[in-house]
């Protein structure tokens, strides 16, 4: 077991409590929802291979689908996001950087690294709010849902990136 393997794991771990105790009770103006748990994929190094990413993923979706009562709805969005990560980074990442990257406003600079976290965000959240909803019907809170919930989501990961940015 390396040292990444032990990293990933306690970082899961702490994204998981937090989301679990704190962030699932959070429900600004009835429609935004903070989902920082997917930040996790998000940190993923470059060359993490893809079954190792997908397993990462599938089971920080499992864990959270278990402790927010949202029965395969988190799980099949991570697993999505999983699969589609490494090639959302391949957009954003220098071709002479080092195959073990590790995202971070530093590795790709603040607006590739802004627009990567945005790409990632943003479809986690239309693949979890379409799977939750399972119809348009109520198209509009589907809409507003999702939007906020990927702003809030946004600003969370850039206010956390800012402050590991300043230790």
């Amino acid at each position: 077991m390396n040292l990444n393997t032990v990293r990933n794991f306690i970082f899961f771990v702490i994204l998981l409590v937090v989301q679990a105790l704190v962030l699932n009770n959070i429900h600004l103006f009835g429609y935004a929802t903070p989902l920082l748990y997917v930040y996790f994929p998000i940190t993923l190094r470059r060359g993490t291979p893809r079954w190792a990413a997908l397993l990462w993923c599938f089971a920080m979706g499992l864990a959270v689908d278990i402790f927010s009562s949202t029965p395969g709805v988190a799980s099949a969005s991570m697993t999505l996001v999983g699969l589609i990560q490494p090639y959302v980074l391949t957009l954003f990442a220098p071709r002479d950087s080092a195959d073990d990257l590790r995202p971070s406003p530093i590795t790709l600079g603040v607006s590739k690294y802004v627009n990567y976290i945005i790409i990632i965000v943003l479809l986690y959240t239309l693949t979890f709010f379409s799977l939750e909803a399972f119809n348009l019907y109520n198209w509009t809170q589907w809409a507003l849902c999702t939007a906020s919930s990927a702003v809030l989501t946004i600003v969370l990961i850039l206010v956390i990136e800012n402050i590991r940015r300043k230790r």
